[in-house]
């Protein structure tokens, strides 16, 4: 499995609406000049995470995004998950039924299905406050992940 640079920036613009949260709304530009990532690209993953309902949006003078949870209730894989689609490490795993003709057979797949049960543990045990809680409110700069 590799995550992409869409799931790694919307993981880093997630981060940074909840590190940044005042009760406003934040403007794509602020998180895309904190996080060196391109207004536009961000316009494309954004679309992705209001339309799964992580963000909320308000156009006009003093729009821009927020969070529509509190950051200790959105999860990485959640975000991941939008931004990424499945992250079965092999395909047979996709579905919610296996599909594969060999599934009744295969010697491979407990192996395969625990690798899944980690990865999902892993990252559905990380919140946005995880990412945060011992980040100095005063210290805004980029982060990396």
């Amino acid at each position: 499995m590799k995550i992409s640079t869409k799931g790694r920036y919307a993981l880093r613009m997630m981060i940074d609406l909840a590190l940044h949260d005042a009760g406003g709304f934040i403007p794509l530009k602020d998180i895309s000049e904190r996080q060196d990532i391109t207004a536009k690209y961000l316009e494309q993953i954004i679309t992705s995470l209001s339309k799964a309902g992580l963000v909320k949006s308000s156009r006009g003078n003093n729009g821009g995004y927020r969070l529509s949870r509190a950051p200790e209730n959105i999860t990485a894989g959640e975000i991941l998950r939008i931004t990424e689609g499945s992250l079965a490490p092999v395909a047979c795993l996709d579905d919610e039924v296996n599909q594969c003709p060999r599934s009744e057979t295969c010697l491979t797949l407990p192996f395969w299905k625990g690798l899944q049960n980690i990865i999902d543990a892993y990252v559905d045990g990380a919140t946005l406050y995880d990412f945060i809680k011992n980040t100095p409110a005063a210290d805004t700069g980029n982060f990396c992940i």
